[in-house]
């Protein structure tokens, strides 16, 4: 290991360190925090933790966590946006998947779903919230994201050059690995991975849902830019 490892890891452990000592009361301020004010909460959130995947899978592609033109800071942004993006998805879908399922004719699925202690309805319930979310949502939102990635990398990694109009068309037609985004992006981690992953984050009580969610903030930055290293 190098020395900018051991420095991550200090950081990650400085960073970490409040939310196991109570006399702080810093755990009880994030979760107040998140329940109080959700998405700005979620912009940071996925604004660091997923930037931090992103730089973990830099660091394993080309030994290093952060290199010229890489973009810390716009990518940071996006993620931000794309952090209120699925604490806003999260919500639709817990609510209207359960719904849904009572017009099928499973009427108890959202008192299920509400149910404080774990059943096999209540893990039915979240997994059908997972499939749901993530084949309907997740996919927009992993080209979206690639999409910006691109366009990032091209116009320098500066934020004004985040600022500069997108060329979609010239990024669908040329620039995206489709074959990656649908092969191994989408058509492998969303079943692998996130039907999984998603079902055991709504099956969580609410506080662990928290923290669950923001380590797969950096599972998920970790997995696209791994993706996009796959790409080239």
């Amino acid at each position: 290991m190098k020395k900018q490892d051991w420095i991550l890891i200090l950081c990650v452990v400085a960073v970490l360190a409040p939310f196991f000592i109570p006399a702080t009361g810093f755990f009880d301020w994030f979760n107040s925090a998140t329940a109080n004010h959700p998405y700005i909460m979620a912009f940071f959130k996925f604004a660091i933790l997923a930037t931090l995947g992103e730089c973990l899978a830099l660091r394993i592609r080309e030994g290093v966590y952060n290199k010229p033109g890489f973009g810390i800071v716009p990518r940071m942004m996006v993620w931000g946006f794309l952090g209120m993006c699925i604490a806003m998805a999260m919500v639709i879908f817990k609510t209207g998947v359960p719904a849904f399922l009572g017009s099928l004719g499973w009427k108890e699925a959202a008192a299920l779903f509400a149910a404080p202690t774990l059943t096999w309805g209540k893990l039915g319930v979240a997994f059908a919230v997972s499939v749901l979310m993530n084949s309907i949502f997740a996919p927009v939102m992993m080209t979206f994201h690639k999409c910006t990635d691109i366009h990032i990398l091209d116009n320098g990694g500066t934020v004004r050059g985040l600022l500069r109009p997108m060329k979609m068309r010239e990024i669908f037609a040329t620039k995206v690995n489709w074959d990656v985004q649908w092969n191994f992006v989408i058509k492998k981690t969303i079943p692998l991975f996130w039907f999984p992953a998603h079902t055991i984050t709504f099956i969580l009580p609410p506080t662990f849902q928290v923290l669950f969610a923001a380590l797969l903030g950096v599972a998920l930055g970790l997995i696209l830019a791994l993706a996009a290293g796959k790409s080239k």
